[in-house]
């Protein structure tokens, strides 16, 4: 997989056009994301987001002012990233989840927010593991 964000030296957040281009078939897959965390989670504020246009644009999906999920597309594909934290992480590490998914979690990084755990869904089953992270997060 491309590791460079999609719209990596882009001035201007990406238009639905310019992203369904760069996810190709992952396009059905990202809306899907989207649309389960607003109707499951009520996580319906988005705030497009780019640090610099060296590293390109990211979807954040909010609860209010509470960041809930970050998305970053990549030519074909996309990453998803939520931070949780330690109450959450406990509630993570008694949760099954498949065994790709609990070694991302086992290996995640630790920052002083909270633990940073990075996915990247190719299939619609694997936002079941996504849900079951956000659930946990919006429980803890």
């Amino acid at each position: 997989m491309e590791t460079e964000n999609a719209f990596a030296g882009q001035a201007e957040k990406p238009t639905s056009q310019e992203l369904s281009a760069a996810l190709g078939p992952r396009f059905d897959l990202w809306n899907r994301l989207v649309d389960v965390m607003a109707q499951e989670y009520r996580v319906t504020d988005q705030e497009w987001t780019s640090y610099s246009t060296k590293y390109g644009w990211s979807l954040r999906l909010k609860q209010k002012k509470r960041n809930i999920l970050y998305m970053s597309p990549f030519r074909g594909n996309f990453q998803v990233s939520l931070v949780l934290g330690d109450r959450a992480m406990t509630a993570v590490k008694e949760a099954r989840f498949p065994k790709n998914v609990a070694a991302l979690i086992k290996d995640a990084k630790r920052y002083p927010e909270g633990t940073g755990v990075r996915l990247v869904p190719r299939r619609l089953t694997d936002l079941a593991s996504i849900r079951k992270l956000v659930a946990i997060k919006l429980a803890n």
